[in-house]
């Protein structure tokens, strides 16, 4: 019989008991609603029916406001808002109940990005800050009741220049077992990559610092950065070429901490040309997995699948292979052209299994812009910005997700079907929410087919089974939900954002 349960390597999800409260600040009116019992594809075993629990409202513009799920820390889950000069991280027990509002009165009062790490008894907050001419770099450790431990670190800063802040200056990276944190700037100048780093515990100590650069014979990009529970750094570069920006020559470098120089690795390409590279670290066999796509021209349609290991203690490539599409693949996706079914795919995720295979997940996505704009044309008109004279339009359209071996070989691939477009809102309504639950890989996400969003949940089992369900999110005065946003928490919950024009809520989704 199949061990469902290990099928998948999970991850690390936060966990915690929900029983522990801190004092309470507020006693909301919660809405607790049971949909229509879901089977969630593991043969033979049913999961129970979702259960959505919603928080109360709160006052917040999705235009100028910033939110995020923090996590579970302290028993309790951990929730980010922020609006004009005031920022708070709410706390709910298990039925969403909220339990205390801290103010995050530390803050400056223009803040340009945050990040949270949670703990089991400790969360990390990463921000950046507009301060008069610079982007500064802050970190803060809160307890677990998300009180601020010590006075917040500053770890760099930047000038602006006179246009003010126009791109991301500071950037992060965390091991999967959260002891390691890297704060990196990475600036591409043509021929070379300019890296800078720090390195830090989980008590937010300076452990180690770099500066180093890494130079090429062509124009050269940087892509992801990864670090591993050894704080080891593994940062994709690579060489575009011809006008979709294919990558001729692709490396994984390595950084250990301190050091002065990478060390660069070429993934073999074997004359072809990469697209949508993807890295990801396995602690457990020592090793880096790359997936992506290929082309066989410069400037042609995708023809395959790129599937690469990296063995960390050997240093070099244990199994490179291009795998070409196939017909069954084809029918899988229900391609209607076979020239360009397979065109704009972007790899979001790369799930290492315990057999040494891996599943890439992969979405339709692309960015059009025209010059005039048509009232009306994306449920969430409400929320996007201003209209100018080029009118952005975000496309997130079908998922795929492959299932290969250790040998790269397919065992499966799965497709759904979806078609999202938004104006001017940055897509955040698009895309999807991925919950791991060992067996089943579950997708959530909205249907923009409708009048009011219907969120539409995808599962796929361990055989590559796939099914489609759908249900009304109504409750808490029907509020559109942003699954993009959303944080598996525990090993069948997830925590999903949701508005009503300038209020925020947070949906409990178990599984």
């Amino acid at each position: 019989m199949i061990n469902w349960r290990s099928f998948f390597l999970t991850g690390h999800p936060d966990t915690g008991e929900w029983g522990r409260r801190v004092a309470a600040f507020f006693q909301p009116v919660f809405l607790k609603f049971v949909f229509v019992p879901v089977l969630l594809l593991i043969l033979p075993v049913c999961l129970p029916a979702q259960e959505v629990l919603y928080s109360q409202f709160d006052k917040l513009d999705f235009r100028n406001g910033d939110y995020a799920v923090v996590g579970m820390t302290g028993g309790l889950l951990y929730c980010y808002r922020s609006s004009g000069e005031e920022a708070f991280l709410d706390a709910y027990d298990e039925s969403m109940n909220k339990t205390a509002t801290i103010v995050l009165d530390f803050f400056p009062e223009k803040i340009y990005q945050t990040r949270f790490i949670s703990y089991p008894d400790k969360i990390i907050v990463l921000y950046q800050a507009l301060e008069s001419n610079k982007v500064v770099q802050y970190a803060a450790l809160l307890d677990e009741r998300g009180r601020l431990k010590n006075r917040p670190v500053e770890l760099g800063n930047v000038k602006t220049g006179i246009f003010g802040a126009t791109r991301t200056y500071f950037q992060s990276a965390v091991s999967d077992n959260k002891k390691n944190i890297l704060i990196y700037s990475a600036n591409d100048k043509n021929q070379q990559v300019d890296f800078e780093g720090k390195w830090l515990d989980d008590n937010l100590n300076v452990l180690k610092r770099s500066h180093t650069s890494f130079s090429n014979d062509n124009n050269v990009q940087h892509g992801e950065v990864n670090i591993d529970n050894d704080g080891v750094a593994y940062m994709a570069a690579y060489t575009p070429v011809g006008t979709q920006n294919y990558a001729d020559q692709y490396f994984i470098m390595t950084l250990s901490p301190g050091a002065t120089k990478f060390g660069a690795k070429e993934l073999p390409l074997s004359s072809k040309f990469a697209t949508s590279g993807y890295l990801k670290v396995d602690n457990v066999n020592h090793r880096i997995y790359f997936g992506g796509f290929y082309s066989d021209k410069k400037n042609g349609n995708f023809d395959g699948i790129i599937y690469s290991v990296y063995d960390i203690a050997a240093g070099s490539f244990s199994t490179s292979k291009c795998i070409p599409f196939d017909h069954d693949l084809v029918n899988i996706t229900g391609a209607r052209r076979r020239n360009h079914e397979f065109d704009n795919y972007e790899v979001k995720q790369l799930i290492v299994k315990n057999d040494g295979g891996f599943v890439l997940v992969s979405e339709i996505h692309f960015v059009t812009s025209r010059s005039s704009y048509l009232p009306g044309s994306a449920y969430t008109a409400y929320y996007g910005g201003g209209m100018g004279t080029v009118i952005h339009e975000y496309h997130y359209n079908d998922i795929m997700a492959l299932s290969y071996n250790k040998d790269g070989v397919r065992d499966w691939g799965a497709y759904i079907p979806k078609q999202q477009y938004s104006q001017e809102d940055g897509g955040a309504f698009s895309s999807y929410a991925l919950l791991n639950s060992g067996g089943t890989l579950a997708f959530l996400f909205n249907d923009f087919n409708v009048a009011n969003s219907r969120i539409q949940l995808a599962t796929i089992g361990a055989d590559g089974k796939t099914d489609i369900h759908s249900f009304t999110a109504e409750g808490n005065d029907n509020p559109d939900w942003i699954p993009r946003s959303g944080k598996q928490v525990a090993a069948r919950v997830l925590i999903v954002p949701c508005f009503r024009k300038k209020e925020i809520c947070f949906a409990r989704v178990a599984f």
